[in-house]
């Protein structure tokens, strides 16, 4: 082996080992956040309190006595036929015309994260992600040595110039992409939503460069006004890998997701699976088939965005009131989550055992970031507080920044940078 490529190996490993230790402190946290005099601004858990219980309840009873010798038993690796046909008339809301035989179930959209990852990632390949990006996509790539290359967003998504500007310089140095990986419907973590127009762009950019996209998007159907967005996969079926997921607009627990893949790779995706898992869990599938197909779940989506609306505006009211000056932040009009962006001279990671002392938690940026960039940066989540809890965390971290702030006047800042010396500014308009 010579020189370059014993580098090239160490970085590899390097990358990998990282992933793990953002992983690692991300789970710490979690842990800390969960205790209950903390105010968790952290988690992206769902409401689950908010389903019909006990209608859910009777509903799996009774399909176990009607059906148990079936949904105790092994299944395709594929999944269930009929969940499948069901999930294409969700994806059918975002304007996905798509066949069955081409959906594969998976044990969340993570696990066909990993397995299109397997399928796709030689050490050393180039995968392009947003700057920033979602952390379990981003320990993923690294564990399969993928190089990941970040391509910056604004309050209006991935920007397309950007993407052209990367794409042509990893051309010049004869470098091979994989794919992009994109949330691109109020995104993990950031907030934001891929605007109509520049949709049409990625997929051309997309298309002159021969690049595979991944579409992650579980948020999608839980935007807080008007129709759901069309999806990229609706406009480019052939070169567009479409992931999505019950856990949002259900429940986690189930650990239910898919794959929408063009016909040469689904192929490819149902033997991976095969030798991963041998097939997926029989009860979680026909829980879900039955949950479409007997429960108002139309309906039910509509009430999860009402209640989290509610908590988004309590969040957006109580930043708005409470924090100090040179804090910015986006205004999702979906999902989950608020990226906020502290003043110059602050850091967000060095910040959090403070803000845990003072019981409120948040994830500090440096997570969604594959160089350990963002430390200007948190995400905060209000998808499972209560809206009176929600002001109240932002009350304590209000007092938190401020309090970093008077220390940064005093003894002042140290600027945070990446490996590179560089820390990527995510969006941020208040």
């Amino acid at each position: 082996m010579n020189q370059h490529s014993r580098t090239d190996a160490y970085t590899d490993r390097y990358a990998a080992r990282a992933a793990g230790m953002v992983a690692s402190e991300i789970r710490a946290l979690f842990a800390v956040a969960s205790r209950p005099e903390v105010v968790s601004l952290a988690g992206g858990m769902p409401y689950v309190s908010a389903l019909p219980l006990d209608a859910v309840g009777e509903m799996v009873g009774e399909l176990v006595a009607r059906n148990g010798a079936e949904v105790l038993q092994y299944a395709s690796a594929q999944g269930d036929p009929l969940l499948r046909e069901r999930i294409c008339e969700v994806m059918a809301l975002e304007g996905v015309q798509a066949s069955a035989d081409d959906v594969v179930v998976t044990v969340g959209a993570q696990q066909a994260l990993d397995l299109i990852t397997r399928i796709f990632v030689d050490p050393g390949d180039v995968v392009l992600a947003e700057a920033p990006s979602y952390v379990g996509a981003l320990g993923t790539f690294a564990s399969y040595q993928a190089d990941i290359v970040h391509v910056p967003l604004d309050d209006g998504g991935l920007i397309p110039s950007a993407l052209r500007e990367t794409l042509e310089r990893l051309r010049r140095e004869g470098r091979r992409v994989k794919f992009l990986y994109t949330v691109p419907t109020f995104q993990n973590p950031a907030g934001v939503t891929l605007t109509t127009a520049r949709r049409a762009q990625i997929l051309d950019i997309c298309t002159e460069y021969d690049v595979l996209i991944i579409e992650d998007n579980p948020y999608g159907l839980l935007g807080f006004d008007g129709e759901p967005m069309r999806a990229l996969r609706a406009d480019d079926p052939d070169r567009v890998l479409y992931l999505g997921s019950f856990s949002k607009t259900i429940a986690s627990g189930l650990r239910v997701g898919w794959a929408l893949a063009p016909h040469a790779i689904r192929a490819k995706l149902v033997l991976a699976a095969e030798s991963a898992i041998l097939c997926h869990p029989s009860f979680s599938q026909f829980a879900v088939r039955e949950y479409l197909g007997t429960q108002p779940w139309r309906e039910q989506i509509k009430d999860f965005c009402e209640l989290y609306r509610d908590r988004r505006d309590a969040m957006l009211e109580a930043l708005e009131a409470m924090m100090p000056e040179g804090c910015t932040w986006t205004r999702p009009a979906g999902g989950f989550f608020v990226w906020l962006t502290l003043p110059e001279g602050l850091d967000a990671k060095a910040m959090a055992p403070r803000a845990i002392a003072d019981r409120v938690a948040y994830v500090p940026g440096t997570g969604f970031y594959a160089d350990g960039s963002g430390h200007r940066h948190m995400r905060l989540s209000y998808c499972y507080p209560e809206p009176n809890r929600i002001r109240e965390g932002v009350r304590r971290l209000a007092a938190v920044v401020e309090q970093e702030i008077q220390l940064r006047d005093t003894f002042g800042g140290v600027e945070a940078t990446s490996p590179t010396g560089v820390d990527t500014p995510g969006p941020g308009v208040v």
